[in-house]
């Protein structure tokens, strides 16, 4: 089966095709590799383009910036250089083989076998590599996996598997962005029976693959095979009596009501929205202080009513914030848009969700018209009371529908002072 990228705007781009020409010299060879010929023979947009070659590292650097290029050492211990041509970054790769590995890491020696090269690769789709001219060559059976949007382990997904744990997650986040129908058999048992592997890996590469894999445009059917395998409770134990239920209507309601595709929103849909446990969550996963956060506010948040006012929610927002305002009101959405159909009482319910939720979008947060400043003014020394009166006059103010103005409250703080 042959194939061919030579009509994508990437592959024509000056830089690289001078790269990939001073690598290709001298008895050496360089082509595009992974996910860039992946991605255009899949109809997908391409991010990073990466490139492997014959070349040792060393001799790829000299190479690079005699050609006017800036060769960086991102990861030369491993065969791997970061050349900066026309502002983007290109990462050259010297073909590797495995010499040892422990389930995390491996050890490789350089060489110039590409079959070996590919070998090594996780899946069929992902060991496919592109000359200059974008004629492919497949060593693995790749083409016939992309033709079915098959995710495929290279050989024995076994042993694919103990080379690097990590692999079954990224067996799932792949299937998520590019896979169809039902998973490798081979590779979904592979995966389950080997599961108990994945606590050998870091919580930050466990975290990047889950929030990877939640952020593919459908990530339902991967989230239900995981679980079938007994992956995603290992990963994500709060999920386990909580469920995966809720991703299919947020999934429908992104599409309907064109919001981007949302890892937080996502992850917060098939956990229960308890704070202690959302802290708990963030912590065991080293997610960064934002993402906590935002499933800490999410959790803490009013439940969604539909009934609720303009100034009620409003109220809301200045007190917890908006991100998790947010993400109530659309899963609660999401969910009522599901039971919708011709329920007419659910459809009411959807319209007073949706109105709130385009209030939130709509809203700045006010700036409360006192500092400690102007309570000095009105005879209110600085120190613990100030503080007090101030967190007084605030919730004055925001009960108030935030409209009771600086003079008002000048005046109220010194009728407070004299009591």
């Amino acid at each position: 089966m042959s194939a061919s990228v030579a009509g994508a705007a990437w592959l024509a781009e000056p830089a690289l095709q001078t790269l990939l020409s001073v690598l290709s010299q001298g008895g050496e060879t360089a082509r595009v590799a992974g996910g860039a010929v992946r991605n255009t023979l899949l109809g997908e947009p391409v991010g990073d383009v990466d490139i492997a070659t014959t070349n040792l590292p060393d001799e790829t650097v000299r190479r690079a910036e005699a050609a006017g290029f800036r060769a960086v050492p991102t990861g030369i211990e491993h065969g791997t250089v970061t050349v900066v041509a026309d502002g983007r970054g290109y990462e050259v790769t010297t073909l590797r083989a495995d010499i040892e590995t422990d389930g995390r890491r491996a050890r490789v020696v350089f060489g110039r076998d590409w079959k070996a090269d590919a070998e090594r690769r996780d899946f069929t789709v992902n060991a496919l590599y592109a000359d200059a001219d974008g004629t492919v060559h497949d060593l693995v059976g790749g083409l016939v996996d992309i033709a079915s949007r098959t995710l495929r382990f290279i050989g024995d997904p076994e042993a694919r598997i103990r080379e690097d744990y990590l692999r079954i997650l990224r067996f799932f986040r792949f299937f998520a962005w590019y896979g169809s129908g039902r998973p490798d058999a081979q590779g979904l048992k592979a995966c389950a029976r080997l599961k108990d592997g994945l606590a050998r890996l870091s919580a930050e590469r466990v975290w990047a693959e889950l929030r990877k894999l939640l952020s593919a445009p459908d990530p339902g059917r991967a989230a239900l095979w995981m679980r079938q395998a007994g992956v995603l409770t290992l990963v994500l134990p709060e999920s386990e009596k909580w469920g995966i239920d809720a991703l299919p209507g947020l999934i429908a309601a992104e599409k309907a009501l064109g919001w981007a595709p949302d890892a937080m929103t996502r992850i917060a849909a098939i956990v229960p929205p308890d704070t202690q446990r959302m802290k708990a969550l963030g912590e065991r996963l080293k997610m960064s202080k934002a993402e906590t956060s935002r499933l800490v506010d999410w959790a803490s948040a009013d439940a969604a009513r539909p009934e609720r006012s303009d100034a009620a929610l409003a109220r809301e927002l200045y007190r917890r914030g908006v991100d998790g305002a947010r993400d109530r009101l659309r899963l609660a959405l999401a969910s009522t848009r599901e039971k919708a159909g011709n329920d007419a009482e659910a459809m009411k319910e959807a319209a007073g969700l949706g109105r709130q939720l385009k209030y939130l979008e709509g809203w700045s947060k006010p700036r409360f018209p006192l500092s400690g400043r102007d309570l000095e003014q009105v005879g209110v020394p600085a120190g613990p009371k100030m503080g007090e009166m101030l967190k007084a006059l605030e919730a004055l103010w925001v009960e108030g529908g935030f409209a009771v103005d600086r003079d008002a409250l000048l005046q109220r703080a010194a009728e407070m002072a004299k009591d």
